[in-house]
């Protein structure tokens, strides 16, 4: 039996961001934002610097932001084409008067509300000029999101609603996403072209802006790492590292990262795409009531633990 056509791209699974001090950058997205800190855990790559993830209660693929935060030493990225250059959150509608409020709060630098392909959004950005969008969507996002003391359900981020890809020729982008991944073009407004999944109702948008002459985007503080795309199983993910490298795209092997298992690739307009799987999951290694609590490490970097614990700035 062919289940090939059971193989879907559930939309965003994640997206990772470079930030600067790593308290600020915490504080921001757990006070100003009020998501749920759900991970603290190291860079693979470079256990000296912390990696977050803040998100919903559970850490549900599509509502999950990784931070790697370099710290004050980290130049400042620009952001350009071949990188995505915005984060789309959904929001309840009536909340934006809320949210102004509380920017002005915080000192948050945002712009006056506006609307594109037929919805309402916020545009602000965060402590490292990542830029953000709170967005009400065409059809309300049912997703129940995490409440703090200030940020209450009624006003509370959802997940994501859409990531924005920045792009000098969209064609060969617009293929993957349309001829690998299952995605429509949905909407076109100016430059900007919706493509959308419907393998599942939520973070299930990615938008592509096309300027043929705009400058590559600099890959530091304030700037999106990578997207990663969702997929239920491992069997489902190596379905679609076959279709990536019968496509001609060079791709990572399997790599084990706790949570989730990845490959990367980079897409032909210069974004770097990772697919991601829903297993195993955050509470591998916590309880749902105790995530983001501890320093969970990579077990490799565990014999290191009290020399990484002594370069990490603290949190709490």
């Amino acid at each position: 039996m062919d289940n090939t056509n059971n193989h879907r791209i559930e939309g965003i699974h994640h997206i990772t961001a470079i930030a600067g001090d790593a308290k600020r950058n915490f504080d921001f997205y757990t006070k100003v934002l009020g998501l749920r800190f759900i991970k603290r855990t190291v860079n693979f790559d470079d256990p000296q610097t912390y990696h977050f993830y803040f998100g919903d209660e559970q850490g549900t693929p599509g509502t999950i932001l990784t931070f790697f935060p370099w710290g004050d030493k980290v130049r400042k990225g620009s952001r350009g084409a071949g990188m995505a250059t915005e984060i789309g959150y959904a929001v309840p509608e009536g909340s934006f008067d809320y949210w102004i409020k509380r920017f002005e709060q915080y000192n948050v630098i945002y712009n006056k509300p506006s609307e594109r392909l037929g919805e309402k959004y916020l545009p602000f950005l965060d402590p490292d000029g990542l830029k953000l969008e709170l967005v009400i969507p065409a059809v309300a996002d049912p997703r129940k999101p995490w409440e703090t003391a200030e940020v209450k359900a009624d006003v509370a981020i959802r997940g994501f609603h859409y990531t924005n890809l920045t792009l000098n020729d969209m064609k060969a982008t617009s293929a993957v996403l349309t001829d690998i991944f299952g995605y429509k073009l949905l909407a076109q407004e100016g430059n900007r072209y919706r493509y959308g999944t419907d393998a599942i109702d939520t973070a299930n948008f990615i938008d592509l802006t096309e300027i043929p002459a705009e400058h590559r985007g600099i890959g530091a503080g304030g700037t999106i790492h990578h997207v990663a795309f969702r997929v239920k199983d491992d069997a489902t993910q190596m379905a679609f590292h076959q279709k990536i490298v019968d496509a001609g795209l060079h791709i990572t092997p399997q790599i084990d990262r706790n949570y989730f298992h990845s490959l990367y690739f980079r897409e032909p307009g210069g974004v770097l795409f990772e697919i991601a799987t829903d297993n195993p999951g955050f509470t591998v290694d916590e309880s749902l009531a105790d995530l983001g609590a501890h320093l969970k490490l990579p077990e490799q970097y565990e014999p290191m633990r009290k020399a990484i614990e002594a370069h990490l700035v603290p949190l709490d």
